[in-house]
């Protein structure tokens, strides 16, 4: 590992922490909102939409001011910070408004950092390294997710599935978040000053790489969140308290790929696995709309593969192609936090009103259809 520098190991540690108390509360939440709350299914995408669409402006302007102002660290702290003190608050919560407003507020904190923080990985990266930079990162971000839900499991198991017990899981949260916080603030150093420069301008190198974000963007429009694959498990029989297994599932793959992955990006280049990450969507997709529990399982695995080879491969593709990273990233950020707040709401309000089937087939024909426009405008650059 002497590739990985310092700063990046406990950069790593610091998303471990952050994502554990994340992952407390993911599976649970959907079941939280639509069970304890009593709101519907099309309720549950407005949160989700107003969770990924309210941090649309500052992911794009986190990444403009780390650029323009050469200003990283604090804004990584900031968004910790407002992500640690928001998710207990949760608990607090009796109608579907208050958890959207608290969901948002943990989201505005994930848009301040989101970007300065991929700066500051890229910054400590080697050049013939960076894909296994991103992929260590990832691997130890997502290992934080699997223990989260290991944890939640563990809860649910001993404490039972009341909303008493669901409301203390968001209380509890607060003790990985203020880990992950201290260890930002006191361990990670910020990137080096940079002299103030020339007027600012996104380059053409930024504009081709933001030109191919629009296929992730759109495929993560069709693609579903894990917050629907959660409310399709429990309509094939699969207990409450053994969702948060589910979550393991998804983040343990993605711990045991992470890295290989970044590793493969290396060698043989972004855009294969990013390839090979909508495959495993459509795949996910698929053996949901097969409707069996077993299938539901495998359908966890496999969403696992889509999400960390698309963000590896993505975030490492800026890294190597983009000449003003943070800026590219904020768009980056941004574009998954619009599309992904349309493709909820779009995926609530079939679901409310036309069924699970008809919200399935939505995203199976758009995330096809965008995979072969993918593979038709890069067949050079994937078959060499």
């Amino acid at each position: 590992m002497k590739e990985i520098d310092r700063n990046v190991v406990i950069l790593g540690f610091v998303s471990f922490f952050t994502d554990m108390a994340t992952a407390m509360i993911n599976p649970i939440l959907p079941i939280f909102v639509v069970v304890v709350l009593h709101e519907g299914v099309d309720k549950l995408g407005i949160i989700v939409a107003i969770a990924t669409f309210v941090s649309y402006a500052l992911r794009l302007l986190s990444g403009f001011i780390s650029d323009r102002y050469g200003i990283v660290k604090p804004l990584v702290v900031s968004g910790y910070a407002l992500s640690a003190l928001s998710k207990p608050l949760i608990g607090f919560s009796h109608s579907y408004k208050s958890v959207a407003a608290l969901r948002g507020a943990e989201r505005l904190g994930k848009a301040l950092r989101s970007a300065p923080k991929d700066v500051l990985i890229a910054s400590f990266s080697k050049k013939k390294s960076i894909g296994k930079t991103f992929g260590f990162h990832k691997t130890l971000d997502i290992a934080g997710e699997f223990t989260g839900t290991l944890l939640a499991f563990f809860l649910l198991w001993k404490l039972g599935e009341s909303g008493e017990v669901f409301r203390s899981i968001f209380f509890f949260t607060i003790i990985p978040g203020l880990i992950g916080l201290i260890l930002v603030i006191f361990f990670v150093k910020d990137v080096p000053k940079k002299p103030k420069s020339q007027k600012f301008r996104i380059t053409a190198k930024d504009k081709r790489v933001i030109r191919m974000l629009l296929f992730y963007f759109l495929f993560i429009f069709f693609m579903w969140s894990d917050a629907f694959l959660t409310l399709q498990a429990k309509s094939v029989g699969v207990a409450v308290m053994i969702i948060p297994l589910l979550f393991a599932i998804s983040t343990g793959t993605q711990t045991l790929t992470s890295y290989l992955l970044g590793a493969f990006i290396d060698n043989v280049g972004a855009l294969k696995i990013m390839a090979f990450g909508f495959i495993s969507g459509i795949i996910s997709l698929v053996l949901l709309f097969l409707q069996r529990p077993l299938l539901t399982w495998i359908a966890f695995a496999f969403f696992g593969l889509f999400t960390v080879a698309t963000l590896n491969a993505t975030r490492a593709y800026i890294a190597m192609q983009s000449d003003n990273k943070g800026s590219v990233y904020g768009v980056f950020y941004a574009g998954v936090a619009l599309f992904g707040a349309l493709g909820a709401y779009v995926c609530g309000l079939l679901w409310e009103h036309f069924g699970m089937h008809a919200a399935l087939v939505f995203s199976l024909i758009g995330t096809t259809a965008l995979l072969l426009l993918f593979v038709g405008k890069n067949y050079g650059a994937l078959r060499g």
